[in-house]
């Protein structure tokens, strides 16, 4: 496969070699580029060991609670690389979410994302209070996406499940220039078959501080 990866000198210190890689696969896709930076591959986890020790181009800072700003702010602190930070728009919506995508921004994240729930109008709001991306969530081919478009998010996140790339590939189909960051599992088939639906960049979900663990122990007792 190209890669878009050609011989690279590579760096790394003495101790911090064994870091978590993003599957080769990712780096076919053809990247969005954010303010003149380029990203193919986000790591998708709010576990800052793992995103210190992970060569993703970003971080999507989404957790199944309503956002808090302490968390956020530890995120972007702790991080090498850029953040986006989800602000909402299932449970907690409206003027909280607009609230939330500010204080990110000034905090140092370089996109928000919104929740599959949220309204139009309430898009339209984050949008026209923040100077950085708006991000919006897709997880199904009923959602009206000129709309989404037209209410200002710049990037959609198709979040399917199993029927990601398909759900990509409608959507690539019908709007052959929008931006589209898709969860592409965690291995290089998934992500490969995302990509080839029309995917422009990918999330990872990374295996658990448990698991990256079980293995390193298994050395250890070996050892």
């Amino acid at each position: 496969m190209d890669t878009d990866r050609p011989s690279i000198p590579t760096v790394q210190s003495r101790l911090r070699h064994d870091i978590l890689r993003i599957p080769e696969s990712a780096y076919a896709a053809s990247g969005i580029v954010v303010n003149g930076r380029r990203l193919k591959s986000f790591v998708f986890t709010t576990d800052l060991a793992i995103i210190r020790n992970c060569d993703a181009d970003a971080v999507f800072c989404v957790y199944p609670f309503t956002p808090q700003q302490a968390i956020s702010d530890a995120i972007i602190k702790g991080s090498y690389v850029p953040v986006f930070c989800g602000v909402g728009g299932g449970t907690t919506k409206g003027l909280r979410t607009v609230g939330l995508a500010k204080d990110v921004e000034s905090q140092g994240a370089m996109g928000v994302v919104l929740n599959a729930p949220v309204s139009d109008l309430n898009v339209a709001a984050v949008a026209m209070a923040v100077d950085i991306p708006v991000i919006i969530t897709v997880t199904n081919d009923n959602t009206d996406i000129q709309k989404r478009i037209d209410s200002g998010a710049s990037i959609l996140n198709v979040a399917g499940g199993p029927g990601t790339p398909q759900l990509v590939r409608k959507i690539r189909d019908a709007f052959p220039d929008v931006p589209i960051i898709a969860s592409g599992g965690n291995t290089d088939e998934l992500i490969r078959i995302t990509i080839e639906a029309g995917a422009n960049a990918i999330t990872y979900t990374p295996p658990s501080t448990k698991e990256l663990f079980h293995s390193m122990m298994e050395r250890y007792r070996e050892g």
